[in-house]
């Protein structure tokens, strides 16, 4: 599959997943559905490799790094955010969650030796930007109390887990570890450990047979899990997690679009600004000029 579907797919699940997530609200724990979402993607995952007969064996070593990916991917990651929605907005979680632009670009770095190129800088920076502008009302509403400052940070650790599970997926895959195989027992190791949170935090295990929740739940662990990671993690290891990640600039517009659709956003100037800002950023970053580096990462997708 060429990268620009797999980057269309990321933006389209991740992006669509939002509106997905409202229909899991109410009675059903959000730690609960979270779980179960993960859960269901790792069973979905395994089936699937079982039919096609794919290899499952890996080394010690190997799965100690596919459990890593998995504490900080599918789970320590979206805990993390979990608890900052419950004390900042959606918007300011968004703009912390571009943050990973950055770390990604700083952790290629930093632990595989990739040249920071000034031309996909711009561009995250022009994402960054964009992206304020789009939120700039909850960003002005943001209210450094105590409470404020907690969903902050909170939103940051999973920021930073999110980058850091980028890290390691790259590793896993410079391994010569195919992205299925390694997302199926990432998403089981995460879903043990979703499991043991619940637990200690005396989660109820409750669920909704509604057609909304279940079919949400079918979507976001179909489609924003299996599918997306997938594409994600398959585009990272080819483009890099400095490209990659951008993504996490874009999804949030598409979000915002669903939003007008059936949530009555009103979109001002600023907004429009800043969806032009992130456009330009894309350009940037993923356009032909940015990816003579490319193969520096990418030497591990071809491997598979």
């Amino acid at each position: 599959m060429s990268n620009p579907l797999l980057y269309a797919l990321t933006v389209l699940f991740w992006g669509t997943s939002w509106l997905a997530i409202t229909f899991q609200l109410g009675e059903v724990a959000p730690a609960a559905s979270i779980l179960y979402r993960f859960a269901l993607a790792a069973a979905v995952m395994f089936a699937a490799c079982l039919a096609a007969r794919r290899p499952m064996r890996f080394a010690a070593r190997d799965h100690a790094f596919i459990a890593l990916q998995g504490l900080l991917l599918f789970s320590t990651n979206y805990v993390f955010i979990y608890f900052a929605t419950a004390h900042i907005t959606s918007g300011q979680v968004a703009m912390a969650f571009a943050a990973i632009v950055v770390l990604n670009i700083l952790g290629s770095a930093v632990f595989f030796g990739m040249p920071i190129q000034p031309r996909i800088v711009l561009g995250a920076a022009a994402g960054i930007v964009g992206l304020a502008l789009v939120f700039w009302p909850e960003i002005r509403a943001f209210d450094w109390d105590r409470s404020g400052s907690a969903g902050l940070v909170l939103a940051l650790t999973g920021t930073i887990s999110a980058s850091l599970g980028n890290m390691v997926s790259l590793r896993n895959q410079r391994r010569g570890l195919p992205v299925i195989q390694t997302n199926a027992y990432g998403m089981a190791y995460g879903s043990g450990l979703l499991l043991l949170f619940c637990l200690v935090q005396d989660t109820p295990f409750t669920f909704a047979w509604t057609f909304a929740y279940v079919a949400s739940l079918l979507y976001l662990a179909i489609g924003a899990t299996v599918l997306a990671f997938w594409s994600y993690l398959t585009l990272l290891g080819r483009i890099g997690p400095d490209r990659a990640a951008y993504a996490s600039v874009v999804f949030p517009v598409l979000a915002l679009a669903l939003s007008t659709l059936f949530e009555d956003f009103v979109w001002t100037p600023a907004a429009v600004a800043g969806v032009a800002l992130v456009l330009a950023g894309n350009v940037l970053v993923l356009g032909r000029g940015a990816t003579r580096k490319a193969g520096t990462a990418g030497t591990a997708g071809r491997s598979r």
